[in-house]
């Protein structure tokens, strides 16, 4: 998707949600007309802004031209940062989205959009210790030993704080937004302009089936009880692990808007760019364990991985937060995921890709298309694992991989369809797709992948599946059921 493209759906998407407003102008809903007006004064602010800029563009030429287009892009992007990152709810997390998954974005426009992973508007500390009162029955200053009002991250549902409980651990505490949960509500149902925005975020994916599930998953989102039950199963599951950590949960202080955990620190995403080639590639191959590990062992993905959620360590250590939006899978609904992989990378039968592909609801039975052209379009998120060796994921492959998968001018494209139990995988997948692409992270992904495949299981390949594989010993040791 082209920038300025970007630009105007965002655009037009704000128009659409006024528009989608106008029947409710005399009705009660004072926070979707709000929410209305944020989008309205965007658009407004963006057409003043391109209309300024005409006259200078159209006699511009050149390498002049290009750069007045990209000073204005640029200030589209602060506006729609600052805009969506103060709206937070559902908008800032479609910003988030588009920050790290879309192909046709530059670096600077990326980097200004990238404030919506770890760092918006925080609420007043006031605010913050009413919250906190109310789940936990006593001022901040009471419940915790030390209590740092200030917030250390702020983020689409709330923002969180270092503490110090009673007995002396240092923790993290996310304090929920008041009245988030209606805001998110009122987004949900700003129907139009979450189709414009998902368009965006996702092109040419079944937008009701992903609306559908966003709304599923983000509803769960808002209730921190979920999120900690989450966070459990995957600090529980990867408890000793050499390289992933999931800080752990304290039970007696976290409520249903209030979620505490362990204190982690570490280096955020941007820091790592200035890392050796070396760290980023063990940093991506962690990162890359940790999905697929958590997808075939766990039956459950992170929903939201976007690079605000990772803390990195040197020696290829992460940390993960945030375990709001997990999608959980049934055996049934992981068969069919094992079954393409292993047509593809492992049986190499493209006719029984093609038939898993059917007979999972991801094409059409019968469709009139050659079994190559299938395979070209669809087997695209397989590229890295069909063939043996070492392969550098770069940014301009990651992109070509968003765009190759949502080209609409495919013939196989009126043919596809994505299962809605399957809709947030591909989010995720181009998800990590972008993460390894910013880290120019290299491995054997094809030799990773036979360790974590459970038709395969093959031996160690890295020195990193080593430290896995003796941590897994000891895991099935502790708990036969595990792994």
């Amino acid at each position: 998707m082209k920038l300025r493209t970007l630009l105007a759906a965002l655009l037009a998407g704000a128009w659409a949600a006024v528009l989608a407003l106008a029947p409710f102008r005399r009705r009660p809903g004072r926070l979707r007309r709000d929410r209305g007006r944020a989008a309205l004064g965007l658009a407004v602010r963006g057409g003043a802004r391109y209309a300024a800029s005409a006259p200078r563009l159209f006699v511009a030429a050149g390498e002049q031209r290009q750069l007045l287009r990209e000073d204005l892009a640029l200030q589209t992007a602060e506006d729609v940062a600052d805009t969506l990152g103060a709206m937070k709810g559902v908008m800032m997390k479609l910003g988030q989205m588009a920050s790290y998954a879309d192909g046709g974005l530059s670096p600077a426009f990326r980097r200004t959009l990238a404030r919506l992973q770890d760092s918006v508007p925080p609420m007043t500390p006031s605010l913050a210790a009413t919250v906190v009162a109310e789940e936990l029955g006593a001022p901040p200053e009471r419940r915790f030993a030390r209590w740092d009002p200030r917030p250390i991250a702020a983020a689409s549902i709330g923002q969180v704080h270092r503490a110090v409980t009673l007995d002396g651990r240092a923790v993290a505490v996310k304090v929920q937004y008041p009245g988030i949960a209606e805001t998110i509500a009122a987004d949900l149902r700003n129907v139009a302009l979450l189709r414009r925005m998902l368009r965006v975020a996702a092109p040419a994916q079944d937008v009701d089936a992903l609306l559908s599930e966003l709304r599923d998953r983000i509803t769960d989102e808002v209730d921190y009880r979920r999120e900690a039950a989450n966070q459990r199963l995957m600090a529980s599951y990867y408890d000793g692990h050499p390289t992933i950590h999931i800080p752990g949960i304290v039970s007696e202080l976290s409520t249903r808007r209030v979620l505490t955990s362990e204190l982690s620190g570490g280096a955020r995403f941007a820091e790592v760019a200035a890392w050796p080639q070396h760290e980023r590639d063990l940093a991506g191959e962690t990162i890359y364990r940790f999905v697929f590990r958590s997808l075939y062992e766990v039956g459950a993905f992170n929903g939201d991985p976007h690079p605000g959620n990772y803390l990195f360590h040197r020696g290829g250590r992460v940390t993960f937060l945030d375990f709001g939006l997990v999608k959980h899978f049934t055996p049934a609904e992981l068969r069919p995921l094992m079954q393409m992989v292993r047509t593809i990378c492992v049986d190499h039968d493209p006719e029984a890709f093609r038939r898993s592909l059917e007979t999972s609801g991801f094409l059409r039975p019968g469709a009139p298309l050659s079994t190559e052209a299938i395979i070209e379009h669809l087997a695209v998120f397989y590229d890295t694992i069909r063939e043996p060796g070492p392969l550098t994921i770069t940014s301009d492959y990651a992109s070509s991989v968003v765009r190759r998968f949502f080209d609409l001018r495919s013939p196989v494209a009126d043919y596809i369809s994505v299962p809605q139990p399957y809709v947030i995988l591909q989010r995720i997948n181009l998800g990590l797709f972008a993460v390894l692409g910013e880290l120019s992270a290299t491995a054997d992904w094809r030799a990773i992948s036979e360790e974590i495949w459970p038709f395969v299981q093959g031996p160690a390949s890295t020195p990193l599946g080593e430290a896995e594989l003796a941590w897994r010993t000891r895991h099935r040791a502790l708990s036969p059921t595990a792994g």
